[in-house]
């Protein structure tokens, strides 16, 4: 699981237990806590996942001021994929781990940081 030309990794998985797993195998091959993220369609069992596995959500310091104040106004749909792009996806690759959540997976990110 490496990066390539430094876009960040991503993968959906079934369920908590399976997110937790790949948070760890990301662990295993170098990447640091504040560097994998969690994100669910409930943001309840995205804090539960990220807790348990030992990874983010993400913040702020990801977003950025503007997005996170605008994301206070958004359905989670669209909270999420602004997510997902602040961390180096495009608008299109967003839209796909979207509808991945609404069926109840769970999208692990992890991305190197220079």
């Amino acid at each position: 699981m490496s990066t390539i030309d430094n876009k960040s990794y991503a993968k959906v998985v079934q369920n908590g237990v399976q997110a937790v797993e790949a948070v760890q195998e990301l662990h295993s091959t170098g990447y640091a806590a504040d560097d994998i993220f969690v994100l669910a369609h409930d943001q309840d069992r995205s804090d539960r996942i990220a807790d348990a596995a030992n990874a983010n959500e993400v913040g702020i310091k990801e977003e950025g001021v503007f997005t996170a104040i605008a994301n206070l106004f958004r359905s989670r749909g669209d909270e999420l994929r602004a997510k997902i792009v602040s961390l180096g996806f495009t608008e299109t690759e967003a839209a796909f781990y979207e509808k991945e959540l609404d069926f109840g997976k769970v999208l692990i990110i992890a991305r190197k940081t220079f």
